[in-house]
């Protein structure tokens, strides 16, 4: 018997998954999710899907086994998404499987495109968010919710907790004080096939909450049943959702990134001529800077050319030129010529300049 049970504890260990809903277009991040999708705009030189999912990886401290990613319309998460998403799996050592959400009715919704891959302990992960955490999974809970505890909870959605800290309900916006743990979009699940069924319920009684199938229904039949849910607390939840707060993220995660010491965040191919740099920034491979003073919380992506310029607390991504300028605050993405000193303009859609 304990050869039995011995097996059966290294075949939970190595089973782990993790799904990643990300068909979203991110409209709130326009004009920079027009070209790319959101969840593959880079924060600090990696994009946010790879950081949030090596992130995971960290807390759980055990073998993935599989990464399943709901992408949106093929036009839009394309071959090269799927290749950058199938990269990332296999630097993790796991699989990865990729489904389409053809219509956008909802994260209930998304997680049932992945109805293969809901079986065994998963960690379900919204791809618009950032975290630093160390904490241990609660062995005894049927589900973790991860939260984050914030000042403001009447602004979030947020748990009510029982006397012995499980999860009662899940409250959007209270207008009187329920806790101050707010829900981050981040979830583990024992057996996520319980999920799984609780959400093909909610499909086929097309319970719908603002025209969306919501996993808030499947979670709250959970707990119906007696599942017990607990929360695992992160010490930073960093937002991707607009540009304000992408740069805020960007300008938290060099200093992280910067703290920790464990990547390489100045190229050694960057050329400097009569440049200075303020760190923590992130400059990519090939950047040439000239007559520049770049920092600090700057990322500038690959083969970018900065001169006469002085830029901070700014995210840059690849393949851009700036000249003459003075930049604080700015978001600027793929392909951009910027001179400060510009008579003539050519300005896309949905660009805002302040």
């Amino acid at each position: 018997m304990k050869q039995i049970s011995t097996f059966v504890e290294i075949k939970i260990y190595f089973s782990m998954k993790i799904i990643v809903p990300m068909a979203g277009r991110g409209s709130r991040l326009r004009p920079h999710s027009l070209t790319v999708p959101k969840p593959l705009i880079p924060v600090a030189g990696q994009p946010i899907v790879h950081r949030l999912v090596k992130d995971i990886a960290k807390v759980l401290k055990q073998p993935i086994e599989e990464i399943a990613f709901v992408l949106g319309d093929p036009a839009w998460f394309g071959d090269d998404v799927v290749t950058s998403l199938k990269e990332l799996a296999k630097s993790l050592g796991a699989k990865a499987s990729i489904y389409r959400q053809d219509q956008p009715l909802g994260t209930g919704h998304a997680i049932m495109c992945a109805e293969p891959s809901l079986s065994g302990p998963a960690v379900i992960a919204y791809a618009d968010t950032l975290i630093r955490a160390d904490f241990n999974l609660d062995p005894e809970a049927d589900a973790v919710i991860w939260t984050k505890e914030v000042e403001n909870p009447e602004a979030y959605g947020v748990v009510n907790l029982n006397a012995d800290n499980h999860i009662t309900e899940l409250v959007e916006k209270p207008q009187t004080f329920v806790s101050n743990q707010a829900v981050i979009g981040i979830y583990y699940f024992k057996d996520v096939a319980v999920l799984k069924g609780k959400l093909q319920e909610v499909l086929d009684e097309n319970i719908m909450n603002g025209g969306e199938y919501q996993i808030n229904d499947g979670i709250l039949r959970m707990m119906q049943d007696g599942k017990v849910f607990k929360t695992g607390t992160v010490d930073e939840w960093m937002d991707c959702g607009n540009k304000a707060v992408t740069l805020e993220t960007n300008t938290k995660m060099l200093g992280f990134l910067k703290a920790d010491n464990q990547e390489q965040l100045i190229a050694d191919s960057v050329t400097l001529e009569n440049a200075t740099i303020v760190e923590p920034c992130y400059i990519g491979e090939n950047v040439k800077l000239s007559n520049a003073t770049i920092g600090p919380n700057v990322s500038v992506g690959n083969n970018c050319i900065i001169e006469n310029a002085s830029v901070k607390n700014s995210l840059i991504q690849n393949h851009t030129t700036i000249k003459n300028a003075n930049l604080d605050q700015a978001m600027i993405g793929n392909h951009v010529k910027y001179n400060g000193e510009f008579t003539k303009i050519s300005i896309g859609d949905y660009s805002v300049l302040e």
